[in-house]
């Protein structure tokens, strides 16, 4: 029994490493790039988003610039995400950082986050003139920060981790004309309304379950349209938990509008 369990946590552990990179065939559907890592690629997210969007008569093309515990910086450094950005043709860019780093320090955040955030803020629109950056807010981790821990004591629970995520992605799409998708607010809504929804893995308890990568793509599928939607997609959830999970991503969208960054109805 170790040897099977240490075998399929090799196998998450080398999947959540694996780099995910491809742009999507150009065609009559939305193209959207996703930046980021395991956050957006477990469960693939962008699938789910998509199949979302489908049921909304919205096609979209989801292109991925994903890898494993990645950071912008990172990603910028990589040949994929400026090539791609400079090739242009997108209508919308989804952009996430490791799930640490906007948790940092102010000064720290200001130094490791909000540059980065701005260069692939920047090279989307100089690549995509009308592009509709939307910067994807993650969750506080279960326990609070575990991994790449510092002194920091505001992102050593939850609820303080959340809050700092919370203000720094708010601010990057404030700073950068961008909107921002609430996940992470939407994430803490049902955690204290409905504790009995899992939205964590329990392997490590940070990555998202199936139904915390649900939640993720409906509340940016809301943050695109910029309402609330209803959907008989449902992922393989049960029908009860997909439509509350829809309900509180169309919510906290619809409820924070302004706070958000989004002026007006965008399809």
């Amino acid at each position: 029994m170790l040897v099977v369990a240490f075998a399929v946590s090799a196998s998450i552990a080398a999947n959540a490493a694996t780099p995910k990179r491809m742009r999507a065939e150009k065609s009559d559907s939305l193209q959207i790039l996703f930046v980021g890592n395991s956050y957006t690629f477990y469960n693939n997210l962008p699938r789910i988003v998509s199949k979302l969007a489908a049921t909304q008569g919205i096609k979209l093309a989801p292109s991925r610039a994903l890898k494993g515990g990645e950071t912008l910086k990172g990603h910028l450094n990589h040949e994929f995400l400026p090539k791609i950005l400079a090739e242009g043709g997108f209508n919308y860019v989804v952009i996430q950082d490791a799930s640490y780093q906007p948790s940092y320090s102010t000064a720290d955040v200001r130094k490791d986050v909000y540059p980065y955030a701005h260069r692939v803020d920047s090279l989307a629109k100089a690549g995509s003139p009308g592009v509709q950056t939307i910067y994807y807010m993650t969750w506080g981790h279960k326990d609070g920060i575990l991994h790449h821990k510092t002194d920091y004591p505001l992102n050593h629970t939850y609820a303080g981790m959340q809050e700092r995520l919370k203000t720094s992605y708010l601010e990057m799409a404030y700073e950068n004309g961008g909107i921002c998708a609430p996940v992470g607010m939407a994430w803490q809504k049902v955690i204290n309304e409905r504790p009995d929804i899992e939205l964590y893995s329990l392997k490590d308890r940070y990555h998202p379950s199936k139904e915390g990568s649900y939640l993720a793509a409906c509340t940016i599928l809301s943050t695109i349209l910029g309402h609330p939607f209803e959907s008989d997609y449902f992922a393989g959830l049960p029908e009860s938990t997909a439509r509350y999970l829809q309900k509180i991503a169309g919510e906290t969208v619809k409820d924070n509008l302004s706070l958000l960054g989004i002026k007006t109805s965008a399809l």
